[in-house]
């Protein structure tokens, strides 16, 4: 069976402990958009793994793991990804990692760019993590970005650096930002495409052979549906789609490849940067926080903590074709006596069972609440479903009614262990 992995929320959901799971029953995993902006954190056999660019597959021996076209790469930080994973024990090689020769790449460039951007919004910034990755896809949309089979032919992908960071430090002048070098900036790039050399091909050819002869994929999602370019909370997204297709147009793969979706999604609900959270609690957040819990992977940066909120998850649903949710940190409601679950926005007296696309009606939107006994117990050392508190299960059940899929799987800590198969 061929599935897709998608967050139903801002990102931060759980999908590398998902993915990583699954991959046990999978001979490839993909990751088919974003780039080192997203961070899968992974607990297996007690050590902790940071992955950004690399498929959460890459911790399991014998599974292929591909970085799609869809993907833009920077390679400065891919190298030092495979490096410190490799530092952990992982073997890493070309024939375990495949790399898109179609992903355009991230310049150093691109990253100061995105600082300069951040600087020229203000106090509207979007709250991007500064990897580069928005003038990255810029440059892929506006036909001057440079992909990995453009760096084959040095004197082209020089050429093209050159253009680019002439007219960059142009931009960057203006903020006082870095100004960079073109023959710095070939240089570094160039030393780290050395070391992936021997990853990069045409993926879309190796895909459709293991498709072909029956193999099984798994397509990992980076970020979550809320950031998607179109679906999201536009302006404050990211610059790609987060959404089930971004699999298949990140990765070449039809949409006949496609068996299921599982949609996953925290049992509360999280953000980070700027933008609308209508579910958004102090005292989630402090408590969580205090947990030790809701920090960036990429960043550091605490994430916003609230209630779950129903109306963005059945959007999500909805858009992703989800025939399946996985609804991690469960634990993380351990110790509430009573629980919220937002079935509805109130915006200006009309009750909304899905977001708006009107920014401006977000400001207004008043979620509706409804209110579910919690469990008051450790959840942490359930080994099945059937082992959870009633009301546990009383709580994820009004999840799936809500969100109109059924639950698939339940976390219940962020060990690999913790997975609760329903």
């Amino acid at each position: 069976m061929n599935t897709i992995i998608v967050g139903l929320q801002w990102g931060d959901e759980g999908k590398g402990k998902v993915v990583d799971y699954l991959t046990e029953t999978a001979d490839v995993v993909i990751r088919g958009q974003g780039g080192n902006n997203a961070g899968h954190t992974v607990i297996a056999n007690g050590t902790k793994y940071v992955l950004h660019l690399l498929p959460s597959g890459i911790l399991w021996d014998n599974k292929i793991n591909v970085i799609g076209n869809g993907v833009v790469v920077d390679p400065v930080g891919l190298v030092q990804e495979i490096q410190r994973v490799e530092g952990q024990g992982v073997s890493i090689t070309p024939d375990k990692l495949l790399i898109s020769d179609r992903a355009h790449i991230v310049l150093p460039i691109h990253k100061e760019l995105d600082a300069a951007r951040e600087a020229a919004l203000g106090d509207q910034k979007i709250g991007t993590t500064k990897r580069g990755i928005g003038p990255a896809y810029a440059d892929k949309i506006n036909r001057c970005g440079l992909r990995m089979a453009d760096l084959l032919d040095r004197q082209f992908a020089e050429a093209r650096i050159t253009r680019r960071v002439e007219e960059a430090n142009e931009i960057l002048a203006k903020f006082d930002l870095t100004i960079f070098k073109a023959e710095d900036v070939i240089a570094e790039v160039y030393a780290a495409f050395e070391r992936l050399r021997p990853h990069i091909s045409n993926t879309i050819a190796t895909l459709h052979t293991s498709w072909k002869d029956g193999k099984t994929l798994l397509f990992e999602g980076a970020q979550g549906t809320l950031l998607d370019i179109d679906f999201g909370t536009f302006p404050f997204v990211t610059s790609s789609n987060t959404t089930a297709g971004g699999s298949c147009t990140g990765s070449g793969l039809p949409p006949t490849a496609i068996d299921g979706v599982i949609g996953v999604c925290k049992a509360y609900t999280t953000r980070v940067g700027s933008g609308p959270f209508p579910t958004g609690d102090e005292g989630l957040s402090e408590y969580l926080h205090g947990l030790g819990r809701e920090f960036g992977a990429t960043t550091g940066r605490p994430r916003g903590c609230g209630w779950l909120d129903t109306v963005l998850l059945r959007f999500a649903c909805m858009v992703n074709g989800v025939t399946g949710l996985a609804v991690t940190n469960v634990d993380g409601l351990d110790a509430y006596e009573t629980l919220q679950i937002c079935t509805s926005y109130d915006i200006d007296g009309v009750i909304h069972d899905l977001p708006p696309a009107d920014r401006s009606a977000w400001d207004r939107a008043v979620p509706v609440y409804e209110s579910l006994p919690g469990w008051q117990s450790d959840t942490t050392a359930c080994t099945s479903y059937d082992q959870l508190p009633e009301q546990a299960k009383a709580y994820l059940n009004r999840l799936a009614e809500l969100c109109g899929a059924p639950i698939a799987f339940v976390g219940v800590g962020p060990d690999r262990a913790q997975t609760l198969v329903v």
